[in-house]
């Protein structure tokens, strides 16, 4: 099996490289072992430069610009073989209000005060009933309001176009009740623009990249960060973070004995060294991406995230807690952890794809990492079209109620005044509409330790499905090793099914005995177990199908502990001079999206290139 193919585990003391030697296939995102410590410094440098950025993504790239807009040098480490990070291969939404040139044009009323003042709203809370607003910090807040609509404005400058359109709430949550913010970059296919994999983020990442290389920005790609070189201080816990030491980590496929290359070259740092020591003579920017793809670090904020589940971005990008984990090693605090916990927005959510271990989204033939994800998916627009059943080969929810709660946004509350204990009166309460995950991730008697996992879930539907939605059951659409499955009867099915996820064999029965059950409901035109509304369609018209259907973790929303700034800070709230960070590894900031990765990318670029030279 591929090193990409098996859930990491990024332990601060295993070190996992990815070369040649490797078993034949690039990670990319391999354990290494975080925890240099303080006073741990390199003997040389390899590299220098004024600002030194980790990670090349949504928060990465405006760093690098704005810093090398205040005069520094910049090199962006990236451990993957192109830069883009999660942002890349994201939706291109981009949430950003406080007064931007697009909502004036539109006739929108907004300011910084009033962004703030959504943002930390107590009496916000979600249709199942978590709060969105409640624990985010004030000051982070307050720094993100100030810059938010600056930061709309530098994308534009620096070659972003979005849709001429009024901003609107559509793929926004969390973004405030006061005005609409969400902006939408403008994109299509084949429009010279290259993707990974046909995404909108496609149009906000490659027009900044653009931008940092003809600012003079360097980028030294397949180096991934193993430590942070902090200088001893007399007197106090440590002195500044200096720099960075980073081991080559190639991508290679299956097959091949090159490591893939980036869509661009030009500025980009060749080396193949097997570790490279980088100073700062300025600042480090932690812009490493969160850490849902780490196991064991994620199951601190829920021991329910077993490794059945994967990760939005996996396997582009891996959300490896690389940057928290380095800066914890030498004194950084976590921050706003239980704003991971909250189950809203949409930390956790179904899938709306199909037949394909990597289910975050539909995959398109061209993507370089296809050998590894083996199959596109399929697109689910009517979950009447099937059932969706648990390790044990039984139903567990109704399956149109899977999705999250879309997020507080403009006009949710109508009227809406701020800090209103009133304001939960209005909310259209359904918490049994939004308990898919919790039921999703609930033991059932294949449950089995260490874990108790729940196991993976799976879609179970019929030939007439298949006809309804014109899906094609073949690979490349599908994948037949593991997560896709057919038979002429459900009896035959269920014995089948197996991966390395799924406990035991599923009873051949059970999974009978459930769509016949089903089918009786559908006949009577109502679900007397789960409450799913008229359902639509029998599944009985042979073959028979069952594919991968388990839920998908998505953001990070808890890091680093930092001020205003986006400065880091220690356990004990004092600043670790010259490190900062930026993104969803930054902690106290409940938003889903692109718009607190840009502002705070633009901030912490900003401020690191005002820092005073080491030199």
């Amino acid at each position: 099996m591929e090193l990409n193919e098996k859930r990491h585990d990024f332990s601060l003391r295993n070190l996992i490289t990815t070369t040649a030697t490797d078993e034949g296939a690039g990670g990319g995102a391999g354990p290494l072992p975080y925890g240099a410590g303080i006073g741990k410094i390199p003997a040389s440098w390899d590299l220098e430069a004024d600002v030194v950025i980790i990670g090349s993504g949504a928060a990465g790239l405006p760093a690098a610009i704005k810093a090398a807009d205040g005069g520094a040098s910049v090199i962006v480490v990236e451990t993957n073989y192109d830069i883009g990070g999660h942002g890349i291969i994201s939706g291109g939404n981009v949430p950003l209000g406080g007064g931007t040139s697009a909502q004036k044009k539109y006739g929108i009323k907004d300011s910084p005060d009033t962004v703030f003042s959504d943002l930390t709203d107590w009496s916000i809370v979600q249709p199942n009933g978590w709060p969105d607003y409640r624990y985010n910090d004030r000051a982070v807040m307050r720094a993100f309001a100030d810059h938010c609509a600056p930061t709309f404005e530098f994308l534009v400058e620096n070659g972003v176009q979005f849709k001429d359109m009024p901003p609107d709430n559509q793929g926004g949550h969390n973004v405030g009740n006061s005005a609409p913010r969400e902006n939408h970059a403008f994109w299509t296919k084949g429009a010279g623009l290259e993707s990974p994999n046909a995404r909108g983020g496609t149009a906000v990442i490659r027009p900044l990249e653009s931008s940092a290389r003809a600012k003079g920005v360097k980028f030294l790609l397949n180096y991934k960060m193993a430590s942070l070189a902090r200088e001893s201080s007399s007197g106090q816990k440590g002195g500044r973070v200096i720099g960075i030491t980073a081991a080559y980590t190639p991508r290679i496929m299956p097959g091949q004995s090159v490591p893939l290359k980036s869509f661009r070259s030009d500025g980009n740092i060749e080396s193949t060294k097997p570790t490279m020591n980088i100073r700062a003579k300025k600042a480090v920017i932690l812009a490493t991406g969160g850490m849902t793809s780490n196991l064991n670090f994620r199951r601190m904020f829920d021991p329910r995230l077993t490794e059945v589940l994967t990760v939005a971005g996996e396997p582009y990008t891996y959300q490896d807690a690389s940057g928290e984990l380095a800066a914890m090693a030498i004194g950084a605090s976590p921050w706003g952890l239980v704003n991971q916990t909250l189950e809203n927005g949409d930390n956790i959510r179904t899938q709306r794809v199909l037949a394909t271990k990597w289910n975050y989204m539909t995959w398109e033939l061209e993507f370089p990492l296809f050998p590894l994800v083996r199959a596109t998916g399929l697109a689910v627009k009517d979950w009447h079209d099937l059932i969706l059943i648990n390790q044990a080969g039984k139903r567990f929810y109704d399956e149109t109620k899977g999705d999250y709660p879309h997020g507080n946004v403009y006009n949710d509350f109508n009227p809406y005044t701020p800090n209103d204990y009133r304001n939960n009166e209005k909310i259209d309460y359904h918490p049994s509409k939004y308990n898919f995950f919790n039921a999703a991730v609930a033991m059932n008697e294949y449950s089995e330790p260490p874990d108790y996992s729940a196991g993976p879930i799976w879609a179970i539907f019929d030939a007439d499905a298949v006809a309804r939605n014109k899906w094609k059951v073949a690979p490349p659409h599908v994948d037949p090793d593991g997560y896709f499955f057919t038979a002429n009867t459900l009896a035959d099915l269920a014995p089948l099914i197996k991966n390395e996820y799924q406990a035991k064999p599923m009873k051949g029965e059970t999974l009978q005995a459930t769509v016949e059950r089903y089918n009786s409901f559908v006949a009577a035109g109502k679900d007397a177990d789960f409450g799913k509304p008229a359902p639509k369609y029998k599944i009985q018209k042979p073959p028979f199908y069952a594919a991968w259907a388990t839920p998908n973790v998505h953001d990070t929303r808890s890091g680093l502990r930092i001020n205003m700034k986006c400065q880091v800070e220690d356990m004990n709230g004092q600043l670790i001079p010259g490190l900062y960070c930026a993104g969803e590894s930054a902690g106290g900031f409940n938003q889903h999206g692109l718009g607190r990765c840009t502002t705070q990318g633009f901030i912490a670029g900003k401020n690191a290139a005002q820092e005073r030279s080491t030199e």
